[in-house]
């Protein structure tokens, strides 16, 4: 059995509670993770080349207002 098998057997034999807060925990594991790979991101300056064509859009007036 691999550990992700193993893994969902486990949650899979979480009582309601348990599931819950094991939900709870993982949205939030799984929300901090994704904001630091976001500010890996932008400190490297791998999302600058989105930021400018944007920018472009803006300026030649290709937007809309939300």
């Amino acid at each position: 059995m691999t550990r992700l098998e193993q893994i969902e057997r486990d949650v899979s034999a979480l009582s309601a509670e348990d599931l819950a807060k094991f939900r709870a925990w993982f949205e939030r594991y799984d929300s901090d993770r994704f904001d630091a790979a976001i500010e890996r991101d932008t400190q490297s300056g791998a999302l600058d080349r989105f930021a400018d064509a944007a920018l472009a859009e803006f300026t030649a007036g290709r937007t809309r207002r939300l």
